[in-house]
């Protein structure tokens, strides 16, 4: 699906990425996680072609991003983290927008903002960010493009809606897709995602699936002299330890797992080598 093969990408004097080589594969959903200022954004724009590197390849489906080739571009679809939209209605940004994307589905549509609970008779200049975000995502999805990149999608988000968000996504999901969410909120998708990519100091520093994770690590409601990670937390304290054969499955902790990689990377990576 995608393949990013050891690019270079500075902003002027400052480097975000040195060699950074990650594959995107179909059918899943990734989240992207990194500290602010490790270039999560910036390398959904790589992806998109919305940025080129200087150094190296990015390729989707075979092209070369940098070309921008209008196959390539209309299977794709990017949710940015901020964005503007026209002051028209819904439907008539349907009408304008839908015919770029030649698998735009109306019956997902529908879905999606029922999801919502909402409708499309409604204006977007009329909208609270939180109901535009919500309006920009079901077309998004019903776009239906093979790769659907999501930038802090749950920002502006209220409770409520943030668990509609992850039962939408997920209704939308099939073995032909791949979705990218880059988050800080990262409970909002715990239980969305199925891989977890972490980018720090201008490279991927961790890139498992979820049940590669759940199967070699354990992570515990205690601190642990013995565990690979541990910090203090209001119950007392938490860690992250290598699973042994007798230790039943715990459920991940995305906040303490991204944690324990920032801390103790070549630990953490050293459980899944043996």
């Amino acid at each position: 699906m995608i393949l990013i093969n050891d690019i270079k990408f500075s902003y002027s004097k400052h480097d975000v990425f040195d060699n950074l080589s990650l594959t995107f594969n179909e059918g899943t959903i990734y989240g992207l996680l990194g500290l602010n200022g490790a270039g999560k954004s910036t390398l959904l724009y790589l992806m998109c072609g919305l940025l080129f590197p200087q150094k190296g390849k990015v390729e989707f489906n075979g092209h070369d991003m940098t070309k921008r080739s209008p196959l390539a571009l209309a299977d794709m679809f990017l949710v940015p983290e901020e964005f503007e939209l026209p002051r028209i209605t819904f439907e008539k940004y349907v009408r304008l927008n839908a015919p770029f994307y030649p698998k735009f589905s109306r019956e997902t549509l529908d879905k999606c903002l029922s999801g919502f609970n909402m409708t499309a008779d409604i204006r977007l200049d009329k909208l609270s960010m939180g109901q535009k975000k919500k309006a920009f995502v079901c077309f998004a999805l019903a776009a239906n493009t093979s790769l659907l990149i999501m930038d802090e999608p749950t920002n502006g988000l209220d409770i409520p809606s943030k668990s509609q968000f992850r039962q939408v996504v997920s209704s939308c999901m099939d073995d032909n897709r791949t979705i990218i969410i880059s988050t800080h909120q990262v409970r909002d998708v715990e239980n969305l995602i199925d891989h977890i990519t972490i980018i720090n100091e201008k490279k991927c520093v961790f890139d498992r699936s979820i049940a590669e994770i759940t199967d070699h690590l354990t992570f515990a409601a205690t601190k642990s002299e013995s565990a690979i990670y541990s910090q203090d937390s209001m119950g007392g304290g938490v860690s992250v330890s290598k699973r042994l054969i007798d230790d039943p499955e715990t459920p991940l902790n995305i906040e303490l797992l991204f944690n324990a990689v920032l801390a103790q990377k070549d630990a953490i990576n050293q459980v899944f080598n043996k």
